[in-house]
């Protein structure tokens, strides 16, 4: 029995190594390594540049205006609200307008009956009118003749003592000077028609419209006052009124500023002015946008200076970016600026698309080369950016001139990142594949 126990135990514990083999994990098959990502470099470079310092200054719209309202009355739509762009000539507020347009119709009418008078004396008479006038004088002269005739004929019998009486004679003689009166007038009718209204009656009637039409246009005027416009196109930053409320001529409706183009300003001890030059190209660093790097131009140098801090403003204007109707940079924000303020000197340069932007500070992929055939990997350096100098800007930090810094490609990157740098020209195609 012993023996037979003895085997049995022996034979499990010989089984037992079999088994925990059988059941073991067999070893996971590796992952293929992914290949090299694809990059263009370039090498920084030692140049020549001014010596900057750092300045911080605030973001401060190009425009800015309290827009008021020119006449008095109650405000009956206000299509706009705070943060709204609207563009120049849209308007901000209405006010109420019925009193005056009912005066307005009656004053265009006016004008409308007033044309219609200078426009018949200008026009004169027309072909039918003339030959009614001449028909007039045509029957004037028939009848004037049929009585000088009959008169001449009344005056012989009354001379021969006929049957003309005294009495018919003379009544012969006023009846043919009546038509001979009547001819004359339908002549000097006629003549009239023909020749056409005096200058003085014309020159009458248009003064007669040149005063109407003041008074249109002045109520015309007076209604266009009644809407509140924007003067540029800008933003709607603050209101002072509401829907029903009666605003007096003067008193502010709307605040606009104007952030497709701001301005950064900032200010320079008087030492440092002079090597202030407009139109000279900087970068703005915003550290509250997700791209914090901005390019602008220096726009005015100021010639007064604060009289307590002796310094001088600084405007450099930049480029603003509108995404859905909302503008990136908003006034207020905090800029910094690399200002040149001293004579020139030696700094590591770069071309503006090898940094990268979005984290804490600036930084740059330096392509470092592998050892043992490994390939290249991309080294994250992170950097202080210097001035700027058309598509360059210097470096300040761990990249010496002429390393290998990657200006295609750098925003898929990770860092220590294997990469295999290609011709710019063949960057496109190569990365699609």
């Amino acid at each position: 029995m012993r023996r037979q126990l003895g085997i049995v135990a022996c034979g499990v514990a010989a089984c037992w190594p079999l088994a925990v083999r059988a059941q073991a994990p067999s070893p996971r098959p590796q992952a293929p390594q992914a290949p090299p990502a694809l990059v263009v470099v370039a090498e920084t470079e030692q140049r020549e540049v001014t010596a900057g310092q750092t300045f911080v200054g605030t973001i401060l719209p190009t425009q800015r205006a309290i827009v008021g309202s020119a006449v008095s009355g109650r405000v009956i739509d206000r299509p706009c609200e705070e943060g709204d762009r609207v563009e120049a000539g849209a308007p901000l507020a209405q006010l109420l307008t019925e009193t005056i347009e009912l005066e307005l119709a009656a004053e265009q009418a006016e004008l409308d009956s007033r044309q219609a008078m200078l426009g018949e004396l200008e026009t004169g008479a027309r072909p039918q009118e003339i030959a009614e006038a001449r028909a007039h004088l045509a029957a004037a002269d028939a009848r004037r003749k049929y009585l000088a005739s009959k008169m001449r004929r009344t005056e012989l019998a009354f001379q021969q003592g006929a049957a003309a009486s005294e009495d018919e004679f003379e009544s012969s003689v006023a009846a043919a000077e009546e038509a001979e009166q009547a001819y004359r007038q339908s002549e000097a009718k006629l003549q009239l028609i023909v020749e056409g209204p005096r200058s003085e009656r014309i020159a009458q009637a248009r003064a007669a419209v040149a005063f109407q039409q003041a008074i249109v246009e002045r109520l015309q005027d007076q209604i266009a006052k009644h809407t509140v416009r924007a003067r540029f196109t800008g933003y709607v930053v603050a209101e002072f009124t509401e829907r029903g409320a009666w605003v007096m001529q003067g008193a502010p409706v709307a605040e606009l500023a104007a952030l497709d183009e701001v301005e950064a300003e900032f200010h320079v001890v008087e030492q440092q002015v002079p090597f202030m030059q407009r139109q000279a190209e900087v970068a703005v660093e915003i550290a509250a946008l997700p791209q914090p790097l901005w390019s602008g131009r220096v726009a005015a140098v100021v010639p007064q200076a604060d009289v307590k801090a002796r310094t001088f403003p600084v405007k450099v204007r930049i480029a603003n970016q509108i995404v859905a109707g909302v503008p990136m940079l908003k006034a207020g924000m905090t800029a910094r600026v690399v200002l040149p303020t001293g004579e020139r000197q030696q700094a590591t340069m770069a071309p503006k698309d090898a940094l990268v932007l979005g984290g804490k500070t600036p930084a740059v992929y330096v392509v470092a080369p592998g050892e043992g055939g490994a390939p290249s990997a991309a080294q994250l350096v992170p950097v202080t950016l210097g001035v700027a100098e058309g598509s360059w800007v210097q470096l300040i930090g761990d990249v010496a001139p002429g390393r290998q810094v990657v200006v295609q490609g750098n925003e898929r990157l990770r860092p220590g990142q294997p990469v295999r740098v290609v011709n710019a020209a063949d960057f496109p195609a190569a990365a699609g594949n």
